[in-house]
């Protein structure tokens, strides 16, 4: 539904009347009724392909290309048969590409049904938590800091609300809003007493009536803003570059093997089209185009198996980012302790109960409800402490609220009792105290420089038993029509609430094995640098660099200087949001792959910018939107989980990409050189697609396969380098032995073209899969179990191969003949020692040219 100028103008009461609703909100079932006409509230998401996207994408792959281009060439010849061969070659490489992109975006779709936003809702008169798809025009919303607002809303009534709205208007500042303002036009800027889809709670809160959902909102409209793709990740990048890279030099290798068996005349019919077709196809053969759905059965396999972890990934690449990440950036609450923050005690200054400090801290607090509470941490563990102690403020009227920010670390509230009016303020104890002059002890109020010395002490006692401090105080003030953060002052320090969230149980030996996977964990927290050493001290964390890093210290760091501090301390306290970010950048300038948790709306600069952000599902909008991985249960064990699932993803990856390169290039060296002396093309190109794709059947599999503890141990990054060694290395030795059989099939025993053909389709097809136990892994290879999916279709393809070479009419088709027992027992010993020279090779590879990888 849409908005119309008149439900932004006018007395709130013709906004009731146009959408049939009133202060009460809508019953469920009226809410019912009206999704069944309007839908849900949700705006297409246009990143996401439907099945005719993602079918003709398939042919934006230049390697399909190259075989359109065969089929055309081929049927123009009039080569019936490899005509039907390059197009079961088509057919089956769309397919399988189709299924496994379709497969990814079920999967992602699915695993967005698992992190949702909520509302806070009216229904049947009664205030409930709904998946904000499901409001409808009509219904009342409560908003509060850190929600990101879920439709067009009239502002019904607000207190001290401010919102971002960047991502309508490209404007970073804060607007503040309020029902009585009057519209000016009909853009968002000009509309003051509304609230727009998309765009952020900064502070304050409201109740709001819903006016236009889904794709009829502001948002809904700007379809541009959905348009865009996620960034490749640094990963992604990298392999992108790196095919690119090799699709080049396959190419300039497949135009030299054209032109030599062209101008010596090598082809059975035609030289021409037969060169042609032949450098056609090992363009295809040689090339890694089992790559992109090696990824994507890695990745989405991957993001599956996390999910049933409760770990639950917004972009599959995350998994690969997560799988390197090198150091966790995270805050104490709920992830080192228990999941909510517990109310202690209200004290005064003579260290009593005190009811006035209950009274004034549940006053000056943004929580809202009173069944389910809803906001910040704080708040909402004071709140629930007391509506447990059953207090009453009724004789109280709230009159404007002073949003707390991340500057003051304070909030202000100003409340009347009768005619007095009183400003309220709680916060951290040091922003309180500077805006204090008095301070009520004893039952009298005295300076509070007197004093300053005894409220430090308390504070300091407090957080060393583990307290978090939060303080109090109070002044009269006179009437006027706007309060701001500039009133707190003259203040009378009243007490302290002391707040409890002790640490889990099972925190000591996740960080422990997060160290054992090589990541190191430091602790980025906002509160007092006592409170914060003393968990450490509880859970057996070691404060490196001999003490806390206070976000005041930070403060007087020049940039290089903290670049020294991030990587000397592992535990900060009292620190900023801008600190917070200032940490993660500095982390990453020094080479960090860095992971920030968190759940606040503080948090989300840092989110953002971490190469790993993770929050979690009960975490403010804003943390959610801005993170990539989403826990629903905020556990670091879990986290770990994602490490290693990610290392092993990175780790088969890797495996395909070193075993293909050099078997490739060991392919077009030996094609290269053979073409030289051997007076006939040395495989048909149909035998080469045939090859190609029965080689690709268990590499797919390498998805799913076991990987070597080293992997796990510890980030791995991509290396080029060390690819390129690989490559050069295992690629000569495999054309070693395919030019020793080559050279004994043609110069000894003198074999026709088809008898060479078949032999060396064999070999080189067996090769191709033996050889890939011995490459998986890093030591030898009887001490790395494989998959039993890689075992499976390894035995499979070796008995498929057997069949189309020797069994009719199959055999006659691709122009094989029976081999003879000689030329059987030699294909089979310079496998058995291709075997033993790989594994001796790789000891040696290891040893010297790259003992970064050995285990």
């Amino acid at each position: 539904m849409e908005a119309t100028g008149a439900q932004w103008k006018g007395d709130i009461r013709k906004a009731f009347s146009a959408l049939s609703s009133s202060h009460e909100g809508l019953s469920h079932s009226e809410a019912k009724t009206r999704a069944m006409h309007f839908g849900p509230n949700a705006v297409a998401d246009k990143a996401s392909q439907g099945w005719l996207a993602i079918l003709f994408s398939q042919f934006q792959s230049p390697l399909l290309l190259i075989l359109v281009a065969a089929t055309f060439i081929s049927a123009f010849l009039g080569d019936l048969f490899d005509t039907l061969m390059i197009l079961a070659c088509i057919i089956g490489a769309v397919i399988l590409g189709f299924f496994q992109e379709y497969k990814s975006e079920k999967a992602l779709a699915a695993l967005r049904k698992y992190f949702t936003y909520r509302a806070v809702v009216l229904r049947d008169k009664q205030k409930e938590q709904l998946d904000s798809r499901q409001l409808v025009p009509g219904d009342i919303v409560f908003l509060g800091a850190g929600d990101i607002v879920p439709a067009d809303m009239r502002i019904i009534e607000s207190e001290g609300l401010a919102i971002n709205e960047s991502v309508l208007t490209g404007e970073s500042r804060e607007v503040m809003k309020d029902a009585s303002s009057v519209p000016t036009g009909s853009s968002p800027q000009e509309i003051k007493n509304g609230c727009f889809m998309g765009t952020t709670v900064v502070a304050g809160s409201a109740k709001c009536l819903v006016v236009s959902i889904g794709g009829s909102t502001f948002f809904g409209k700007t379809a541009s803003l959905f348009s865009a793709r996620v960034p490749e990740s640094d990963f992604h990048s990298k392999v992108r570059t790196f095919g690119d890279m090799v699709f080049k030099l396959v190419l300039a290798m497949a135009l030299f093997v054209f032109l030599v068996n062209y101008f010596l005349g090598h082809g059975d019919k035609n030289p021409l089209s037969d060169s042609i077709l032949f450098a056609l196809a090992l363009a295809v053969g040689i090339a890694p185009e089992a790559l992109p759905a090696i990824i994507t059965i890695s990745l989405t396999s991957g993001s599956m198996y996390l999910a049933k972890k409760k770990v639950i990934t917004k972009k599959l690449v995350a998994i690969e980012d997560l799988g390197n990440m090198d150091v966790l950036c995270t805050d104490k609450t709920g992830t080192l302790t228990d999941e909510s923050i517990k109310f202690e005690r209200f004290v005064d200054l003579d260290n009593n109960d005190s009811h006035d400090v209950l009274e004034y801290a549940f006053l000056c607090n943004a929580a809202v409800g009173n069944v389910y509470v809803k906001g910040n941490p704080i708040d909402v563990a004071i709140r629930k402490g007391g509506i447990a102690k059953k207090i009453d403020v009724s004789r109280f009227a709230k009159q404007q609220i002073i949003p707390f920010d991340f500057v003051r670390r304070r909030m202000g509230q100003v409340v009347m009792e009768g005619k007095k009016r009183y400003l309220v303020v709680k916060g951290a104890p040091e922003s309180v105290i500077s805006a204090c002059t008095r301070l009520r002890m004893n039952g009298k109020e005295t300076p509070i420089s007197r004093n300053i010395s005894v409220i430090k002490r308390m504070i300091s006692g407090y957080n060393r038993e583990g307290f978090t401090t939060i303080a109090v105080a109070y002044r009269e003030v006179p009437a006027k029509a706007k309060y701001s953060a500039s009133d707190e002052n003259s203040m009378v320090f009243l007490g302290f609430v002391l707040l409890s969230n002790p640490p889990k149980a099972t925190v000591k030996a996740t960080i422990e094995r997060l160290e054992s996977l090589g990541v190191s964990l430091k602790i980025v927290s906002g509160d007092d640098s006592l409170v914060t050493a003393k968990l450490c001290s509880d859970i057996g964390l070691k404060i490196t660099g001999g003490e806390v890093a206070t976000g005041a210290m930070l403060s007087r760091l020049k940039p290089k200087e903290l670049l020294r501090a991030v990587e000397k301390y592992n535990v900060f306290a009292r620190v900023t949001p801008d600190q917070k970010l200032r940490i993660v950048e500095s982390l990453r300038q020094s080479g960090h792959v860095v992971g920030f948790m968190g759940d606040g709306i503080n948090d989300a600069p840092a989110l953002r910018t971490a190469d790993v952000g993770i929050s979690v599902d009960s975490a403010s909008d804003v943390a959610k939107e801005a993170s990539h991985i989403i826990l629903l249960d905020k556990n670091l064990d879990v986290i770990a989980d994602g490490v290693e699932e990610g290392r092993k993803i990175f780790g088969n990856i890797t495996k395909y990409i070193l075993y293909t390169m050099s078997a490739n290039n060991g392919n077009m060296i030996t094609v290269a050189l053979s073409s030289f002396f051997l007076p006939f093309i040395p495989m048909l190109p149909s035998q080469i697609l045939l090859n190609n794709l029965l080689s690709d059947i268990p590499m797919l599999s390498i998805a799913a396969d076991n990987v070597d503890e080293h992997y796990r141990k510890k980030p791995q990054k991509w290396d080029t380098g060390m690819i390129m060694k690989f490559m050069a290395f295992f690629g000569l030795i495999s054309t070693v032995f395919d030019l020793l059989l080559i050279g004994i099939l043609f110069f000894i025993m003198n074999a026709d073209a088809t008898t060479f053909r078949t032999a060396w389709f064999l070999e080189s097809l067996l090769s191709e899969i033996i050889i890939v136990f011995s490459l998986r892994t890093t030591v030898p290879f009887f001490r790395s179990v494989p998959s039993t999916a890689l075992v499976a279709a390894a035995v499979g393809v070796i008995a498929l191969t057997f069949a189309v070479v020797y069994f009719e009419p199959v055999a006659t088709l691709f122009h094989f003949t029976p081999l003879p027992l000689p030329i059987l027992g030699l294909i089979a010993a310079i496998l058995a020692v291709y075997f033993a020279a790989t594994e001796l090779g790789k000891v040696e590879f290891y040893r010297w040219i790259s003992p970064a990888q050995k285990e």
